[in-house]
C-alpha cells in the first residue's frame, strides 16, 4: 500500500478530513502502559473506521508506580497494576483482549526498557507477526528514556524490514521538539472520553497528583489544548504527529 499517496496534501494534515481504507492495520508500540491511551482520540477515529488495532506494551515500567500504592511496594505487584490498567482501559476502548500484548522486556535498574539484542527481537517479532502499514509510538526527541529507547529500537528494526512502514510520532508533554505532520482535532465531548480512559491508570493518576498537583487526564489535556491553540482556530484540542516512512 503506497502510504505516501494518504498524506500528500499541505501539512499540518487534519485527520478527521482524511479517509483511510478499512483493510489498514495499525499497531501502537507503547514504550509503558498508558502510551496508548495518550493517543486515544486518534485511535478511535480508526476504531470507528473499522480498522484493526493492535497495541504492544514494550515495558511494564513498575518503577512507574508510587511505594504507596501498593502492598508489598514489590516490582511484580507494581507491573501487575499496571498491566491490569492497561487492560481495562482497553475493555473500556473496546479493543479485543487478543489484540494487546505485554512483551515485559527486560528493563535497566532504574526501570526504563533496555536497548538489548533480546529486546529488539521481541519487538521485532511483534511487528513481523502483525504485519501493520502504521505504527504509532512517541517522539523520539524527548526527556523521557524509555520513549528515546523505544524509538531507538524501532528505527534500528524497520531499517532493516523489506516493506513500507508509516511511523506516527505523537506528541508527549515530555517532547522536546518536533515537525506538526498530522493532528487529530477533537472537542470538549471527546475530551471527557478521553480523560476516562487516561484515569484508568489510577497508579499515574495519583502520582501525577502527588508530584505534579494535576491529574494524568489534566497534563495530557493540557498539551492537547496548547498544540490546538497553536494551529487550529477551530477546535480546542488536537493530538500531533511527525510522519515517517520507512522502506518505500
Amino acid at each position: 500500500m503506497n502510504m505516501k499517496s494518504l498524506f500528500h496534501a499541505e501539512r499540518p494534515l487534519l485527520l478527521n478530513t482524511m479517509r483511510f481504507p478499512k483493510e489498514l492495520r495499525i499497531l501502537v508500540l507503547a514504550p509503558h502502559p498508558d502510551d496508548f491511551d495518550e493517543i486515544g482520540v486518534t485511535m478511535r477515529f480508526f476504531r470507528d473506521n473499522g480498522n484493526p488495532i493492535y497495541v504492544v506494551v514494550v515495558s511494564s515500567s513498575a518503577s512507574g508506580v508510587a511505594d504507596n500504592f501498593c502492598d508489598p511496594p514489590t516490582r511484580q505487584n507494581k507491573s501487575a497494576i499496571r498491566e491490569e490498567e492497561q487492560r481495562r482501559s482497553c475493555r473500556f476502548f473496546g479493543l479485543p483482549q487478543s489484540r494487546l500484548t505485554f512483551l515485559r522486556c527486560h528493563e535497566d535498574e532504574a526501570g526504563h526498557p533496555a536497548e538489548t539484542q533480546e529486546n529488539l527481537e521481541r519487538i521485532k517479532q511483534c511487528l513481523l507477526e502483525e504485519q501493520c502499514d502504521m505504527v504509532f509510538l512517541p517522539h523520539g526527541n524527548d526527556t523521557n528514556l524509555g520513549h528515546r529507547r523505544t524509538y531507538s529500537m524501532f528505527q534500528r528494526i524497520v531499517s532493516q524490514m523489506n516493506r513500507p512502514i508509516t511511523a506516527l510520532l505523537n506528541r508527549d508533554p515530555k517532547t522536546i521538539s518536533m515537525r506538526y505532520d498530522l493532528m487529530t482535532p477533537f472537542g470538549t465531548s471527546k475530551a471527557l472520553w478521553k480523560a476516562r480512559l487516561l484515569r484508568f491508570h489510577e497508579s499515574q493518576h495519583q502520582r501525577n497528583l502527588s508530584t505534579r498537583h494535576q491529574g494524568i487526564d489534566d497534563r495530557i489535556l493540557g498539551v492537547n489544548r496548547e498544540t490546538a491553540s497553536r494551529f487550529l482556530t477551530d477546535a480546542v484540542y488536537a493530538e500531533a504527529f511527525e510522519l515517517e516512512f520507512w522502506g518505500d
